[in-house]
């Protein structure tokens, strides 16, 4: 049986959009051995000292997030990569209570599968910063040793994540902007999303 965070209640007391597919799903993940927990603003579960898994909702859907999918078995591809740029994290979405009914079973088995491959210590195997830097940052970097130092401190994912918001604008003065306001953060030893 896991451990239950009293802010979850507060957060799911707010109207928000798959309340209720949301309530079904901690009902699940509680039944489990995961302590729960509020971090970045949503609902995360823990095992064996470390993140297994986060539940939240998007417009169209309420989802568990596994943050070490790609290592979990999915022989019938019910898992989803949140987005072109995830490498590991891996989720499982529902739009009704009907849809968490019916896929509680696989739900419980990747939940089961999750805490197991934290026990064992098992790690996602991501190549090292497979990515290109934008010009404008390169640029930057050269110009200023010290943001240099600050993003090779960072953690891969810190980097990538800022390569990928950085190249992800059109023009060059868009991309020059926001490595300067990224300039701070990155000092900082943040990423995108710490603030």
């Amino acid at each position: 049986m896991g451990t239950a965070d009293p802010r979850i209640e507060r957060y799911l007391s707010k109207g928000r959009p798959w309340r209720d597919e949301m309530v079904a799903l901690r009902e699940i993940l509680l039944s489990e051995d995961l302590t729960e927990t509020l971090k970045w603003r949503s609902p995360c579960y823990r095992a064996h000292d470390a993140n297994i898994l986060m539940m939240d909702a998007l417009n169209d859907a309420a989802f568990v997030s596994f943050f070490k999918g790609v290592l979990l078995d999915d022989p019938e591809g019910l898992l989803q990569a949140p987005g072109p740029n995830s490498r590991s994290a891996r989720y499982f979405r529902f739009t009704s209570l009907k849809e968490i009914a019916t896929g509680e079973k696989a739900l419980r088995a990747f939940i089961r599968h999750a805490i197991e491959n934290e026990r064992k210590g098992l790690k996602v195997d991501l190549p090292d910063d497979d990515f290109e830097l934008p010009d404008e940052l390169s640029k930057a970097m050269a110009e200023d040793p010290e943001l240099a130092e600050a993003f090779d401190n960072l953690t891969p994912g810190r980097r990538r994540g800022w390569v990928i918001h950085i190249s992800g604008a059109k023009q060059s003065s868009t991309r020059i902007a926001r490595v300067e306001k990224a300039r701070p953060l990155i000092m900082a030893g943040k990423g995108l999303h710490d603030h």
